[in-house]
């Protein structure tokens, strides 16, 4: 599918997608479904951010892997995604 239909349902947010138990059943749930294009849009590496500093982090090789699996699965970097989720985090924690 490489055209949106304005026959699908949009997933409007990340925490929509079901854990897949399978190819398969993340193929039937993607042509029944399309991504919002704002929710693809944040998803995107900004190169035009300030200023970053280099880290390290240490993380068991399993859990690493299913990181970078769940960023396979949503078409995203997985360093990309584990920033986005420590930023909306870090804007939950803000708010409380």
């Amino acid at each position: 599918m490489t055209a949106f239909s304005a026959d699908l349902p949009i997933i409007r947010a990340w925490k929509e997608l079901p854990e897949f138990e399978s190819e398969e059943a993340e193929i039937q749930f993607w042509q029944s479904r399309q991504l919002d294009q704002r929710l693809m849009q944040s998803s995107l590496h900004r190169s035009d951010v300030r200023e970053s500093t280099t880290i390290t982090l240490r993380f068991d090789p399993r859990m690493l892997s299913r990181i970078k699996r769940v960023a396979r699965r949503r078409y995203l970097n997985y360093q990309s995604m584990m920033k986005q989720w420590l930023s909306e985090r870090m804007e939950q924690e803000m708010k409380e």
